[in-house]
């Protein structure tokens, strides 16, 4: 069976409102027509990528190889997860985690997209924390990254609730202007003494190679 040869498709992750998980192909496409109907407002750029803000038929491609070219490439020292969100059954978007030189560095940084209609819920919260819970909990993590453009108010916003620290800022040119991105840092002690969602991970433990890690998250 395939899951036996890629066992990240017995990967789950369960909080109370949501299952992250790999899609399967229908359920691709399903994330693939949602990105095409938007992923921000009008007038609004909020990503560090710019597929997002391609031509709705051109981002739902961009979005379907993004995630094939991510399963491609991978690698124990160079790695990404592009799980689906569900919430009732449903696809309301997608979370990454990434990591490099993570057997040594024990960093990983995220990135996550909403439908425009499920946005505003609480949803962008609840999909970091499953992550970071997979992360820190089953990865053996040190510390997550992340970071925003300085009027992304809604990642600002999940990144404060969930005890990132400032760790400075950066400046980049996107879209043909200049833009500040805030860097945000949330390490493991502070993670652990922070309020949690509750996460339950199953099927981690015949992945841990594909992380570059032995069984309990060792190197």
């Amino acid at each position: 069976m395939l899951i036996d040869h890629w066992p990240l498709l017995g990967l789950r992750l369960t909080s109370p409102g949501l299952e992250l998980r790999l899609p399967a192909e229908e359920e691709l496409g399903e994330l693939a027509d949602l990105a095409a109907e938007g992923m921000h407002g009008p007038g609004s750029a909020p990503f560090l990528v710019s597929w997002p803000g391609l031509p709705p038929a051109e981002r739902a491609r961009a979005l379907v190889q993004r995630h094939w070219r991510t399963r491609g490439e991978r690698s124990p020292d160079d790695w990404s997860l592009d799980l689906a969100v569900f919430a009732n059954a449903r696809g309301v978007g997608q979370q990454r985690i990434s990591g490099r030189d993570y057997r040594i560095l024990r960093e990983v940084s995220t990135f996550s997209w909403l439908g425009l209609r499920y946005q505003g819920q609480g949803l962008g919260t609840e999909m970091r924390a499953a992550v970071l819970h997979l992360a820190f909990a089953g990865l053996g993590a040190a510390e997550a990254v992340s970071g925003a453009f300085d009027d992304n108010a809604s990642s600002l916003r999940v990144s404060a609730k969930l005890g990132y620290e400032s760790d400075g800022i950066e400046r980049l040119a996107a879209s043909g202007r200049a833009t500040t991105t805030r860097r945000l840092r949330l390490p493991r002690a502070r993670w652990e003494m922070s309020e949690r969602i509750p996460v339950s991970v199953t099927g981690l433990s015949p992945c841990l190679p594909l992380f570059g890690l032995r069984d309990g998250g060792g190197s």
